[in-house]
């Protein structure tokens, strides 16, 4: 019997096929079905008017956007649901509670909340301000009033798509067996790689997209998931938290950016912006922790996770 690393249950053998694949190699076929599933799924998108145009139809807009019926199906038919049959695979019923439970891991110390809710805008502002002209506009009523509700709406969206197979399910292995930098490191560009059917369509900017901007999302994804790991890491594990840092840095661009930062609200300086804090936000912390980045491998025991700081 194959014996589970964590809860000791007991599994069946890998045995052969494609069950035995995936206990074989659960990180690799997570990894492969995140991008099949959701690659596939984004073709009809990509195809559309709003990509390339080969098909004569476009995906109808709900709340301004295109992308909530041509690019949140392919999101959730990738990494969330890999996740949950690779770990409903190898890890049996025990691997799936301690996969849901923390994404329900919200009681976290208030401080948190309101360093990633304030810490995300005052970086990114910050960065805007030494790449711009200086010129600064206050946001309108409107936008402040909205960023909440838009905020959730990224969490339902985005951050529940996304981060149960990104961070729950494929970092805790990634930092098992390469350590924290070196498994963040590994992450940052599969998760980038992801998205890159999409800079063929709106979503991307497509068709005024080229190989530099590919490079520089990539490069933040890279960077970004430094801060996401040690975040994921200091809070014990919350991807409640880890999905609200996600999506801050994606609510901030898409809703205030521009009204601020109007000399420089193009898809370009938004990139330029976005790495350069990204990287600086990393190389502190990779510095500071001495690549450590927050993590502790004894919290990774289900039975010990609530008694850690």
């Amino acid at each position: 019997m194959v014996i589970h690393r964590q809860t000791g249950t007991e599994l069946a053998p890998g045995g052969g096929g494609l069950r035995g694949l995936i206990r074989r190699r659960p990180l690799l076929s997570f990894f492969v079905m995140a991008n099949l599933l959701s690659w596939v799924a984004w073709t009809p998108y990509i195809l559309s008017a709003t990509g390339l145009g080969v098909l004569d139809f476009s995906f109808p807009a709900v709340l301004g956007t295109t992308q909530l019926l041509g690019m949140l199906p392919g999101a959730y038919l990738g990494p969330i649901l890999s996740s949950y049959i690779v770990t409903r695979v190898t890890d049996g019923k025990a691997g799936i509670r301690e996969w849901a439970g923390r994404l329900w891991r919200w009681r976290v110390s208030w401080r948190w909340y309101l360093a990633v809710a304030i810490g995300v805008p005052f970086a990114l502002i910050s960065t805007a301000m030494a790449v711009s002209d200086g010129a600064i506009h206050a946001p309108p009523v409107m936008v402040l009033v909205a960023y909440l509700p838009f905020l959730l709406i990224q969490m339902v969206t985005t951050g529940v798509a996304e981060e149960p197979g990104w961070r729950d399910f494929a970092l805790p292995r990634l930092q098992r067996k390469y350590g924290p930098l070196g498994g963040t490191l590994i992450l940052g560009p599969l998760w980038g790689v992801w998205h890159l059917p999409l800079f063929l369509s709106e979503w991307g900017g497509w068709p005024n997209v080229t190989w530099l901007t590919v490079g520089e999302f990539i490069a933040s994804a890279v960077t970004f998931s430094v801060v996401i790991t040690w975040v994921f890491n200091k809070t014990r594990q919350s991807l409640p938290l880890v999905m609200l840092l996600h999506v801050s840095v994606n609510t901030f661009f898409s809703l205030v950016f521009g009204d601020m930062f109007p000399s420089i609200a193009d898809t370009a300086h938004m990139a330029h912006v976005q790495l350069l804090t990204a990287t600086m936000a990393a190389t502190v912390l990779i510095v500071v922790t001495r690549g450590r980045l927050g993590y502790r491998p004894e919290t990774e025991h289900p039975a010990q996770v609530g008694g850690q700081n």
